[in-house]
């Protein structure tokens, strides 16, 4: 019996086991260990500031969503505890968020009518499927996949984004009703059509908390400005009986911790959802590791695992899915708030969740008289916040394409919606990385009098510029998507310089590696100048592509004795044309002709 069971597991499992490093799978064992009890105030301060913005906000936060307020509540227990148990931000406060919020409403809402129990029972789900999404996305280690958006594109969505969420709340700020829309201008025409049926006093609620948050903001942003707001609705609500007066309030909020759930998943729902679920799988971890690192750098204690926060991400969205939470993300403004509050650990997070779990236990039946108008002032701020008027004026002037990128960005998210905007941002990033690739800078080099220094000959007009001699450098890998530029272009420069060409200089030092594709066409290229009875050098060329060049047999061809350390010494060799000037160097031929091979 003692041979068969310990036939079941391999020799020395029980040691690998131990030695596992289990800090890379769940980050708070690489804090906790070290735990010291000054971070506890910091922490604790930390955890009940945000705690205390979050109720607000999270109610605020499951109306833009189409969703009961208390949902907000449900989405801010359990998906904070997990992401402190798997994240590797120790400040990232996550949680319900605005641009979330509104794709989540905008990718049910074609599916079902807000507020019903369909429309919930898909909110639920797709925080199932995008968990899933980025827990996959992380495993893999696909994280780097983000960095094919680009900033201009980032900037212009968000900023039409927040538009949206913002005049998508005049119908709680007037007291009117309105379509569902996020097209601005259906949205805009259905405010002026109705103009004249505002609510004058839910409207001067609403100012009010606009003007009473962004007033408690001014003294010291870890104040909880919504948090006031909303308690200075419910005071003016019951003093003065402001419901009989027509003013819409959140009426009856369930009380209780969320019951354990499995989510309703079919194959229907997840196609429908899925542009709803990589929308929010891309926009949520942008959000979140931008916020995540621009902190970190901040401390310098620990590092953020861009992969790892993809996990954290998805295991916090795929848990919350089970107690009935929507899809939620890293948050800008409360981050901020948990770091200035005093955050050292994401101990603060788990203290933010205790308390929202109190509140949900005891104290939901004292919302029932929140005005609405003070929900959407707490998202209006919030929102209104994200619009950066600055990065447009600045691309004008620094980089147009970029400036256009933005632009076009901008005006298709606002007139098309949030998932066409985004749909097109991806695609516009992916565009102009291929056509800067496919077309990189090139240089003709000329020499500084007085020196063996070689620069741009367009930059520096007291160049000095021989006619028997073209000297190139090519900025970017050579492979297949550009080789057929780099020729052409030399073609055309060999063509300009005419009969008194006598021989060309690659200045290889800007190629990092070159394919099979380049190596074909530069062998090409070698028996054209050939032909042509032009000489061929290479100066500064780099080990990657040294060795693509000996595997295509390109060495032999091209002469060893055509390579160079630096362009001034392949200007010598080609002047004096004698073995010894051309191998300038014997000591450093090994380290020119190197090669991995």
């Amino acid at each position: 019996m003692a041979s068969q069971s310990q036939a079941v597991l391999p020799p020395n499992f029980a040691n690998r086991f131990i030695k596992m490093n289990w800090s890379s799978i769940l980050p708070i064992l690489s804090w906790v260990p070290n735990y010291k009890k000054s971070d506890l105030q910091g922490d604790f301060s930390a955890g009940l500031t945000v705690g205390v913005m979050l109720i607000p906000q999270g109610m605020a936060y499951a109306m833009l969503a189409g969703l009961p307020p208390i949902y907000g509540l449900y989405a801010a227990t359990i998906p904070l505890i997990v992401y402190a148990l798997f994240g590797t931000s120790r400040q990232l406060a996550v949680g319900p968020v605005a641009m979330v919020s509104l794709l989540t409403a905008s990718g049910v809402g074609l599916l079902a009518q807000p507020g019903t129990t369909d429309f919930i029972t898909l909110a639920i789900a797709l925080s199932l499927f995008t968990g899933l999404m980025q827990f996959l996305v992380g495993v893999f280690r696909l994280g780097f996949l983000v960095n094919f958006l680009s900033y201009p594109v980032i900037s212009g969505f968000t900023s039409a984004a927040a538009l949206i969420i913002g005049l998508s709340q005049l119908k709680h700020l007037l007291g009117i009703k309105m379509g569902s829309s996020q097209k601005i201008y259906v949205v805009l025409g259905d405010a002026f059509r109705q103009i004249e049926n505002i609510h004058w006093l839910t409207f001067l609620i609403g100012i009010g908390g606009m003007a009473l948050i962004m007033g408690v903001k001014k003294i010291h942003k870890s104040i909880p400005g919504s948090l006031l707001a909303v308690i200075a609705g419910i005071l003016c609500v019951l003093f003065f009986h402001l419901e009989e007066a027509g003013v819409k309030v959140l009426g009856e909020v369930p009380q209780g911790f969320p019951k354990f759930a499995f989510p309703q998943f079919s194959w229907a729902n997840f196609q429908a959802l899925l542009p709803t679920t990589l929308a929010i799988t891309l926009v949520s971890f942008m959000e979140s590791i931008a916020v995540a690192t621009a902190i970190q750098s901040k401390h310098k204690t620990y590092k953020v695992d861009p992969n790892q926060e993809l996990i954290a991400l998805g295991i916090s969205k795929i848990a919350g899915s089970f107690f009935q939470s929507f899809p939620v993300s890293g948050g800008f403004s409360r981050t901020a708030v948990n770091d200035q509050a005093g955050a050292r650990t994401q101990l603060a997070a788990i203290i933010s969740a205790v308390l929202i779990v109190l509140t949900l236990l005891f104290l939901t039946p004292l919302f029932h008289d929140v005005p609405n108008a003070i929900l959407a002032s707490v998202i209006m701020v919030a929102v209104f916040g994200l619009i950066d008027s600055k990065e447009p004026i600045h691309l004008w002037r620094a980089n147009r394409t970029d400036f256009w990128m933005l632009i076009v960005t901008f005006i298709a998210t606002l007139m098309l919606g949030i998932i066409q905007g985004i749909g097109i941002g991806v695609i516009l990033s992916l565009v102009m990385m291929i056509y800067r690739t496919t077309r990189p800078h090139i240089a003709v080099l000329g020499c500084v009098p007085g020196t063996s220094v070689y620069r741009n000959v367009d930059r520096f007009p007291e160049i000095q510029k021989r006619d028997d001699l073209l000297i190139v450098r090519f900025d970017a890998q050579l492979y297949f998507a550009n080789i057929n530029y780099f020729r052409q272009c030399l073609e055309d420069l060999i063509g300009a310089k005419g009969e008194t060409l006598k021989a060309v200089i690659i200045n290889a030092e800007s190629i990092n590696n070159m394919d099979s594709s380049a190596v074909h066409v530069v062998e090409e290229v070698v028996s054209d100048l050939k032909a042509r009875n032009i000489e061929l050098y290479f100066s500064s060329v780099k080990g990657p592509v040294r060795d693509a060049m000996a595997k295509g047999n390109l060495l032999g061809k091209i002469g060893e004795d055509h390579f160079f350390m630096v362009v001034h010494d392949a200007v010598n060799a080609f002047d004096h044309r004698t073995e010894n000037s051309r191998l300038s160097d014997q000591d450093l031929r090994s380290y020119t002709m190197q090669t991995n091979s």
